[in-house]
C-alpha cells in the first residue's frame, strides 16, 4: 500500500478534514481544518472532495517519505513551499512523487496553517463521521509525530497538474461580525471600541481560541452568565475585558458573555492571522452574513468544477502511451488516398 512516512514535523501537525458535524449537542467539538478554504484548494487540485482529510501544519512544516508507489500531492497555504525530491512545486498545484521520494513542506511564512493533500485521500477510519483530530479530547487520534505512517488510498500513475484551478478570491480587510448575542452585557463604549479600534493577535492563541489584546471591553452586568451554546466565531469577553475569538476546537458551551460573532465566511482569514497581527472588525447584518457564506460556497463549488475539468484533460504521459495514428496515406496520389501512386 502507498503511504507517507513522517520523518519530522512540528508539534501542531495533525490530520484534519471539514470537521465533525452534528455532535455539538452532545458536547463534542467539531474540530476540522482551521482554514477550510485552503483545505478545499489542496483537495481540489488532486481531484479529491473538497472536504477530504489532509495534513494540517501549524507554522512549522515537515518532512515525509513516499513508500509503496506513485502518489499525487498538493500543498495550499499562505507563503508555504513544497518540494518533492528536492524539486520545488508551486503552491496549489498537484505534482507526482515516486516511491522513495522525500516530500518537504516549509514553514508557513505568511500565515499560520497549511494543508498537504494526496490524490485519493488517506486510508483512515473516521470517528463520528470525521478524521479530524481534536487535541484536547483525543477524539480522532493524536497529533502526528516522527515515525508515524499514513496509509494512502492514492491513485498510482497520477501526474503533475498543468496548473491550479480558478481559486475564488478571499475578502480582505475588516473581519465581519454580527453583534451579540450578549452585547447588552457590555457598556455602550465597548461595542464602539470593538468596531473602531485595532486588536492584536496574541502568542497564546491556538486551535481553540484566538486571544486578542486591545482596548478594554467593559461589562455592565458582570462577566459570568449561565453557560449557553457557543460556536466557532463567538467572541467571548472574560474578566480581563480582552476578547477571545473561539475557533474550530472550541468547547460547545461557555459562561462568558459574547459581545459579537465572527461570520463563517471570515473565520479562515481569522485563523491565518499571525501573532502580532492587528485586526479590525466591522458589523454586518444576518442577511449580509448569509450572503457572504453563500458567495464563498459558490466560489468553492466553481473551483471544484474547474479542477474536475482540468483533471479530464489528457496529459503528455497519457498521449504518449497510446497509438494515435493507425496508418499514413498520400493525399496527393492520383487514385486518391487509397491509391498507391507516388
Amino acid at each position: 500500500m502507498i503511504a507517507l512516512e513522517v520523518e519530522s514535523c512540528g508539534p501542531g501537525t495533525s490530520v484534519q478534514d471539514a470537521g465533525r458535524i452534528g455532535f455539538r449537542r452532545f458536547g463534542v467539538s467539531a474540530a476540522g481544518a482551521m482554514d477550510q478554504r485552503a483545505l478545499a484548494v489542496s483537495n481540489a487540485v488532486v481531484g479529491n472532495p473538497l472536504t477530504g482529510a489532509a495534513i494540517e501544519f501549524t507554522l512549522l512544516g515537515g518532512s515525509f517519505v513516499v513508500t509503496g508507489g506513485r502518489l499525487s500531492l498538493a500543498l495550499s497555504g499562505p507563503g508555504c513551499v513544497l518540494s518533492i525530491a528536492g524539486r520545488p512545486v508551486p503552491a496549489d498545484v498537484a505534482a507526482a512523487a515516486e516511491a522513495g521520494d522525500r516530500v518537504t513542506v516549509g514553514p508557513v511564512r505568511q500565515g499560520v496553517y497549511a494543508y498537504l493533500a494526496v490524490g485519493g485521500g488517506f486510508a483512515l477510519d473516521p470517528e463520528m463521521g470525521s478524521c479530524s483530530v481534536h487535541r484536547r479530547s483525543g477524539i480522532g487520534g493524536r497529533m502526528l509525530a516522527a515515525g508515524d505512517r499514513l496509509a494512502c488510498a492514492g491513485r498510482t500513475g497520477a501526474s503533475s497538474s498543468a496548473g491550479a484551478p480558478v481559486i475564488p478570491a478571499e475578502s480582505t480587510g475588516l473581519i465581519r461580525v454580527i453583534p451579540g448575542p450578549q452585547d447588552d452585557y457590555f457598556a455602550p463604549q465597548a461595542m464602539v471600541s470593538l468596531l473602531s479600534e485595532a486588536f492584536v493577535v496574541q502568542l497564546d492563541s491556538d486551535r481553540m481560541g484566538c486571544r486578542l489584546r486591545g482596548p478594554a471591553l467593559d461589562h455592565i452586568r458582570g462577566y459570568n452568565i449561565v453557560s449557553d451554546g457557543v460556536v466557532p466565531g463567538s467572541i467571548q469577553v472574560p474578566g480581563d475585558r480582552q476578547p477571545i475569538v473561539l475557533m474550530r476546537d472550541c468547547q460547545t458551551t461557555g459562561g462568558y458573555p459574547k459581545i459579537a460573532t465572527v461570520i463563517s465566511a471570515d473565520l479562515d482569514r481569522m485563523a491565518q492571522a499571525q501573532p502580532g497581527t492587528a485586526l479590525r472588525f466591522a458589523a454586518v447584518t444576518r442577511d449580509e452574513a448569509v450572503a457572504a457564506a453563500r458567495q464563498r460556497a459558490l466560489g468553492l463549488a466553481r473551483m471544484a468544477r474547474a479542477a474536475g475539468e482540468q483533471a479530464r484533460l489528457p496529459t503528455t504521459e497519457a498521449l504518449l502511451a497510446v497509438n494515435l495514428i493507425s496508418g499514413m496515406v498520400n493525399a496527393c496520389a492520383p487514385d486518391g488516398p487509397s491509391g498507391d501512386g507516388g
